[in-house]
This record gives C-alpha cells, sequence and structure tokens, in this order.
C-alpha cells in the first residue's frame, strides 16, 4: 500500500443543516477504492484515508458532485450549523456560508469546532463548540470556550453580544489568528480561553 492522506468531507450549508445525498454517499464510498478508511468525526465531517498520489483527482470528483473538501486534523473544522428552520434570511444562510469560506481549513495549535445558529434554539449547540455563534435577530452573539467532552463538560462563555454582520468574519477571524499566534503549543481552546481570559479577548472586537 502506497502513501495516503487524510482529508475531509462536508455537505454544503443548506436549508436542513449537514445533508448528504444518497448519491453523494454512493461516490465517497466507491471512490478511493476497496481498502479505503472512512471515519465519521464528531464536528460533522467524514474523514477518508486516501493514496496520496491519487489526492487531486479524488478532491476534484467529491466537488463536481456538492461536496466540500478541507484538510484534516488540527485545523479549523467547516462551521457546524443548524437546520435554519427559521428560513433562510431570516436565519442567516448566506452569512454562515460566508463565513464558512472564511474560517474553514486554518491550521490551528488544535482542531478547533465553530458552530453557527441562526436562532436562539441553537440546535447546532453552539455554546459546546470552542467558538459558537448565535444570531439574534438582525445582530450576533458571539460565545467561546465551550467543551463538549470528558467529565468537565462546559458551557461556553459570552464574548460579544450585538456584533453587527459586516464585523463578524473579522472578529471570528481575529480570535482564531490571535489563539494561533498566543497558544502554548498544542494548548486547548477552552484552557487558552481560561488562560488569557475573556476580557482579553474582547479587545479584538
Amino acid at each position: 500500500m502506497g502513501e495516503r492522506v487524510r482529508i475531509a468531507i462536508s455537505p454544503s450549508i443548506q436549508i436542513g443543516g449537514n445533508i448528504f445525498t444518497p448519491e453523494q454517499f454512493s461516490k465517497i464510498g466507491s471512490i478511493g477504492g476497496d481498502d479505503v478508511k472512512i471515519e465519521m468525526t464528531p464536528f460533522r465531517q467524514l474523514y477518508m484515508d486516501i493514496p496520496i498520489d491519487q489526492k487531486d483527482r479524488i478532491e476534484e470528483e467529491l466537488k463536481k458532485i456538492g461536496l466540500e473538501v478541507y484538510p484534516a486534523g488540527s485545523v479549523t473544522k467547516s462551521l457546524i450549523v443548524c437546520n435554519f428552520c427559521k428560513g433562510a434570511e431570516t436565519a442567516g444562510l448566506e452569512t454562515a456560508r460566508a463565513l464558512n469560506e472564511v474560517i474553514s481549513g486554518i491550521n490551528t495549535p488544535t482542531p478547533l469546532k465553530i458552530g453557527y445558529a441562526g436562532c436562539a434554539l441553537g440546535t447546532s449547540e453552539p455554546l459546546l463548540k470552542d467558538i459558537g455563534i448565535v444570531k439574534m435577530r438582525d445582530k450576533f452573539d458571539i460565545y467561546v470556550g465551550g467543551e463538549p467532552k470528558g467529565l468537565k463538560t462546559r458551557i461556553a462563555k459570552l464574548l460579544i453580544s450585538g456584533l453587527t454582520e459586516d464585523r463578524l468574519a473579522p472578529v471570528i477571524t481575529a480570535i482564531i489568528d490571535y489563539y494561533k499566534a498566543n497558544a502554548k503549543a498544542k494548548e486547548k481552546f477552552s484552557r487558552f480561553i481560561d488562560r488569557v481570559t475573556i476580557e482579553q479577548l474582547q479587545k479584538l472586537a
């Protein structure tokens, strides 16, 4: 067996949330050959180990059927979204898509999960993510430091309330950049938040 590389596969952001079609599942299952390994992750991506010499071809074929392909490992994951049950415009579908374009696949000290909810129902569980975004009418609240795993599960803390849409991507990007620049080795984001404090991060807005 030749050298292999792991890629992350996500469906496009749409009404209904992160939805794979039967055609997409069939393609994913067949595209890498009989020895392909596929893993379902807790951040709504599929990891697939593929031959490194076929990476470009496989990524191109996956994108042709509407899938998004990202690097795996210690990067910002594709945006984990709600079902947009309030409707595309009210819940901010295009805002979520635009934000995903900006933040997905950035190298970070540890994997970074970012959640988006189009209303206070929070069906994507944004307060259990490293960074959570909740649309409140025409503004956005940003939460940081959620931790869903282990015996010390915790809810993210409010960082900024009432952020306008034009400031959303710049602020989230600034938080990611600050984490990259100031984290200690492979410091988890929740621990990083505890060390640098909410007050320090609020200055980024």
